[in-house]
């Protein structure tokens, strides 16, 4: 599997949903000669929705590895789903990945989605470039959507082509090919392979002008990455094409711009130049930076990998399959060597991990490319063999060791209570909820062995319905299913001062211990809670003392509140004065005394109950904007802002999780199917009296 680096391109292709990504997907497969039919997401064909609720739903909702030629390069390409509830998955690829492909809509543009995927990759530091889909449908407007991706991503994208037409082939000037700015020619797509072979023909005369303006302003974007082409500029001679690519090169990996190419997937029209801009712009591994990291035994050191086979080896596991033959675990290497039946180490668990086996990944669980004897540094493979490693941990070389950052996922949103029919299906339940977990980490699941049901939390209804029909078409389990209910967090309103204690009799004797703490609420609710020992000098407790009374206060901060023992959120407590005997004040009391404060904190300082809160983009037609409007506001939603598009109308709002259940569903019939939405986690509010009455408080 040893490759040329500066040949390699590990890549993903982000977007909003029904953006076009897994179609791009299929076309660069089909154009690379990779596959000899273009499969179609509403055929269920595809190489990477291979998943029967991918098919059924025509969505992706499982992140997708292919490997492909194209040209001198050999691209590992990560096709990622585009609805929020499986955000996770593209969060970890992006973790793990060198460069990515955005692609946008050319008739929806910028939608809420886009945002979400462009600030992930943001986080990351990852180069992109931007590919605006679908210009042959109607309503496509190339020029309007880079308008947008500026101002509203924060970015600085640009063309280095512009579409001929725009538009189904009905329209007066319907979309029929591409204008290359760098070497100035026109580019059209056989029809006779689906867009395999591309044309190149001089520019239609009618768009000469237009193509000299856009290809100044290109340069003009790039005189300031480039003295030469600056020189040549001012000296009125012609720009080489391979320097232009190399400004843009540059500026692509330095996050400086996103260069833009366009096309129409569906008809393969522009994925050839999509696949070449690919190979110049997008980096390599040798282009990324060394990562980081701290060794295990000394948190403060900090230790760098080289992308190398020279440095030790190491790699993070961003992805776990189950499987009978043992579970996969999608790897990405990032610097030497590693071997199959070797042994890693693994910092996270404190464990070595045994490699059994390697495999080029292709697609998902179900087919696998070809075993391998070596992974090197950039490569994207799958091992068999660890048992104790998850998501997000570091494997690395057992004498030279490093402890790479995790992988952060979002909080769950919202539960749904389910119940095995019989005792027997008890432990196959178990076994398999277990098995989704460590699939999916913004998976979880509690079971409550009072009521014989087990709460199963996820990102959203789509989210938690995929997972209803897993657990019954794929695992045959009998399971009843309760109607789903929101997250709630708890938190507190205001500061104060608590003193907790223990003053009780065991046998013969006299337990004490008092305990005093400060709590007080932190801007940020949706931040874990915070405990500080600001405990020291004059009337400092024993230190085995101390660290019993963090050690419970911790704890309980990861536990349950007094509304209705749903987590804590949102506030700092600090330990700040504790009183001994010298008979009785033991590590149990002073557990007993830490609790007490605890709990009194959370009593006396105003509890708040807070629910989720989403945020809503919602598209539609300008003559359903007064019924949308007033839907929302009996949903208790705050409308942010409403913006004109052509004839249709973006309102952006904010309104609780648990007023949109079903929403998708009305908003379809408010709008007569001609409205869309999406919706996005935005953080927590709080909660309506009647919610926290409810439980009873």
């Amino acid at each position: 599997m040893a490759r040329d680096l500066e040949s390699l391109r590990n890549i993903g292709i982000i977007a909003h949903i029904d953006a076009g990504k897994t179609t791009v997907t299929e076309r660069m497969l089909y154009v690379s000669g990779a596959k000899h039919r273009a499969g179609g997401v509403d055929s269920g064909t595809t190489e990477t929705d291979d998943d029967p609720e991918e098919q059924e739903r025509g969505i992706t909702i499982y992140s997708a590895c292919v490997t492909f030629a194209w040209k001198k390069n050999t691209i590992n390409l990560l096709d990622t789903p585009g609805h929020v509830d499986f955000t996770a998955e593209v969060e970890r690829c992006l973790r793990v990945l060198d460069g990515a492909v955005v692609v946008f809509s050319g008739r929806e543009g910028v939608e809420a989605q886009s945002e979400t995927v462009w600030r992930q990759a943001d986080k990351y530091e990852v180069p992109r470039i931007v590919f605006i889909n679908k210009l042959d449908r109607e309503g496509a407007d190339f020029y309007r959507v880079l308008d947008e991706i500026g101002p509203r991503l924060n970015a600085q994208p640009i063309a280095t082509q512009i579409p001929v037409g725009m538009g189904p082939a009905h329209v007066a000037n319907p979309f029929v090919g591409v204008i290359d700015l760098i070497d100035m020619h026109m580019l059209q797509f056989s029809k006779e392979n689906d867009g395999k072979d591309a044309i190149v023909l001089p520019i239609p005369d009618e768009m000469l002008d237009d193509a000299q303006t856009w290809r100044e302003a290109m340069l003009e974007s790039l005189y300031l990455l480039s003295n030469e082409m600056m020189e040549l500029a001012m000296e009125e001679k012609p720009i080489p094409p391979e320097m232009i690519r190399r400004a843009l090169r540059e500026g692509c990996l330095s996050r400086q711009l996103q260069p833009v190419v366009c096309g129409s997937a569906l008809h393969g029209m522009g994925v050839q130049p999509l696949l070449d801009a690919v190979g110049h712009y997008l980096p390599s591994p040798v282009d990324r930076p060394p990562v980081s990291g701290v060794n295990p035994a000394k948190k403060e050191k900090q230790e760098l990998r080289k992308p190398t086979a020279d440095d030790p080896f190491c790699a993070l596991v961003f992805k776990i399959l189950p499987a009978k033959t043992g579970d996969l675990y999608w790897i990405r290497v990032y610097s030497g060597k590693l071997e199959a039946n070797s042994r890693v180490y693994n910092p996270n668990r404190d464990k070595k991990e045994n490699v059994a086996q390697l495999w080029q990944i292709h697609a998902t669980k179900k087919e696998r490319q070809g075993q391998v004897q070596t992974l090197e540094c950039g490569d994207i493979a799958c091992a068999i063999g660890p048992r104790f490693s998850i998501t997000g941990d570091t494997l690395c070389d057992t004498r030279e060791q490093i402890l790479l950052p995790s992988i952060q996922f979002a909080q769950t949103v919202l539960s749904m209570a389910i119940e095995p029919e019989n005792t027997a299906e008890r432990k196959k339940l178990a076994e398999v909820l277990e098995m989704l977990k460590r699939q999916d980490p913004t998976f979880n699941a509690l079971e409550n062995e009072e009521s014989g049901q087990t709460l199963i939390s996820g990102m959203g209804e789509l989210h938690l319905d995929v997972i209803k029909h897993r657990l019954t078409r794929d695992f045959k389990l009998n399971v009843k299913f309760y109607k789903p209910r929101v997250n709630y967090r708890e938190t507190i309103g205001e500061k104060g001062s608590v003193v907790g204690q223990c003053n009780r009799q065991i046998g013969a004797t006299q337990m004490f211990a008092r305990v005093a703490v400060e709590v007080e609420p932190l801007p940020n609710n949706a931040s874990d809670p915070v405990v500080l020992d600001r405990l020291f000098g004059e009337g400092a407790l024993p230190d085995n003392l101390k660290a019993v009374v963090m050690d419970e206060l911790r704890g309980r901060a990861q536990g349950g509140g007094v509304i209705g023992s749903f987590p804590l959120t949102g506030f700092r407590i600090s330990l700040v004065g504790g009183e001994t005997r010298e008979v009785g004040s033991d590590e149990v009391a002073f557990r007993i005394a830490a609790n007490d404060a605890f709990d009194r904190a959370l009593q006396e300082c105003s509890p708040i109950l807070l629910e989720p809160v989403m945020r809503l983009d919602i598209v539609t037609p300008d003559d359903y904007v007064g019924d949308i409007v007033g839907d929302l506001q009996q949903r208790r939603a705050i409308i942010e802002s409403t913006e004109s598009r052509g004839t249709m109308t973006a309102i952006i709002a904010y309104a609780p999780l648990k007023q949109l259940f079903g929403y998708s569903s009305a908003i379809r019939s408010l709008s007569q199917g001609r409205a869309g939405c999406s919706m996005e986690p935005h953080g927590y509010q709080n909660a309506p009296e009647q919610d926290v009455e409810s439980f009873g408080y």
